[in-house]
C-alpha cells in the first residue's frame, strides 16, 4: 500500500488508460475474502490448539500442499532469489503470529482496522504530500472512534499487536511484489513458507503439542491452511503481475470491511456504530492515500 512499490515513471505523456483487468480484480478480491473467512476459522481453533499452534498448523499444512503442487525448481537460483525468498517467508511468519495474538484478544473488524495502518503510515510517510497527510487525519480519526467506549473493550495488548501486525504488512506487500517478479508463478510463495512454517514450528509444538495431530485439528487446520494462506497468497501473487501496485493497494483496503463481515457471520461478533464508522473512516483514508500517491506517480515529467 505504499508508493515505494510503484515504478517511476520518468514520462513525458500520460500512458493510454487501460481498461481494468477484472480478472486480476476478481483475483485479490477472492483472496480478500478467503483470507479473512480463515483468519475466523483461526479464532475457533484457538482454544484448542493455543494461537502458536493454529499459525504452525496453517503455515505448515499449506507449505505441505504448495510443495506438492508447485514443485518448485530450486536449481539455478542466485543468492538474490534464496535472500528474497527467507526474508518473504520471515515476513509471513511474523505477519500471522503476530496478527492472531491480535485477533486473540479483540474482534477481527478491528484488528484489521489497526493492521491496516501500518501499509497506511507508510503510504503517507513516503508520498510527503498534504493530501497524503489529509488523509492519516481522517484515518486517525477512525482510530479515535475505535477508542469511543475506551480501549479496555478492545483490549490495549490487542490493539498493539494488531499495529506491530501492520507493519510486517507492509513489509509482506513490498517482499511479495519482489519474490514475484524473481519467481515463475507460485514458486517463491512455494520456498518461502517452509521456512516459514520452520520459525512457528517450535512455539507451536511447545504450546500445543499432540493435540496438533487430532484427526479433527487437522481437519480444520487443513481448511485454515488453504483458506488463509495457499489460496489468497497466491491469488495475490498472480495478481500483482496484471495490476498495477496502486489497484492492488486499494482493492485490498477493504480488508477490515471483509474481516468485520467475516468475523459477524462466522464468530458473532457485532459491532457498534461508532466501531462501524471507525472502519469505514480508516477504508477511506487507505484509498485516498494510495490513489495520491498513484497520481503523483503517473505525471508527466515524474523523476
Amino acid at each position: 500500500m505504499t508508493d515505494t512499490l510503484l515504478p517511476d515513471r520518468a514520462t513525458t505523456a500520460a500512458p493510454p488508460a487501460r481498461r481494468p483487468d477484472l480478472g486480476a480484480v476478481g483475483l485479490v478480491l477472492g483472496g480478500a475474502l478467503s483470507v479473512q473467512f480463515g483468519s475466523a476459522v483461526a479464532a475457533l481453533l484457538f482454544p484448542r490448539t493455543g494461537v502458536f499452534g493454529a499459525v504452525t498448523l496453517r503455515l505448515t499444512i499449506s507449505a505441505i500442499l504448495l510443495l506438492v503442487v508447485c514443485r518448485p525448481r530450486l536449481r539455478g537460483r542466485d543468492r538474490g532469489d534464496w535472500l528474497a525468498a527467507a526474508a518473504f517467508g520471515l515476513a509471513l511468519a511474523g505477519m500471522n503470529s503476530i496478527f492472531y495474538q491480535a485477533i486473540d484478544r479483540i474482534p477481527l473488524g478491528p484488528a484489521v482496522t489497526l493492521e491496516v495502518l501500518g501499509p497506511l503510515a507508510l503510504s503517507v510517510i513516503t508520498g510527503r504530500r498534504a493530501a497524503s497527510w489529509a488523509c492519516a487525519a481522517v484515518a486517525l480519526a477512525g482510530v479515535a472512534l475505535l477508542g469511543q467506549g475506551g480501549f479496555d473493550r478492545l483490549d490495549p495488548v490487542g490493539a498493539g499487536l494488531a499495529l506491530v501486525a501492520g507493519a510486517t504488512w507492509a513489509a509482506y506487500i513490498v517482499l511479495s511484489a519482489r519474490v514475484g517478479a524473481r519467481f515463475r508463478g507460485a514458486d517463491g510463495l512455494a520456498i518461502a513458507l517452509p521456512i516459514a512454517a520452520l520459525v512457528t514450528l517450535p512455539p507451536g509444538l511447545a504450546t500445543a503439542g499432540t493435540v496438533l495431530l487430532d484427526p479433527p485439528v487437522l481437519a480444520l487446520g487443513a481448511v485454515l491452511a488453504v483458506m488463509a494462506s495457499g489460496l489468497p497468497y497466491t491469488l495475490e501473487l498472480l495478481a500483482l503481475r496484471r495490476l498495477p501496485t496502486a489497484t492492488f493497494a486499494v482493492l485490498m483496503s477493504l480488508g477490515p470491511a471483509v474481516a468485520a463481515l467475516a468475523g459477524y457471520l462466522v464468530l458473532g461478533q457485532e459491532l457498534h456504530a461508532t466501531e462501524v464508522l471507525a472502519i469505514a473512516l480508516v477504508i477511506a483514508a487507505s484509498v485516498g492515500a494510495v490513489r495520491v500517491n498513484a497520481a503523483a506517480a503517473a505525471r508527466p515529467g515524474r523523476r
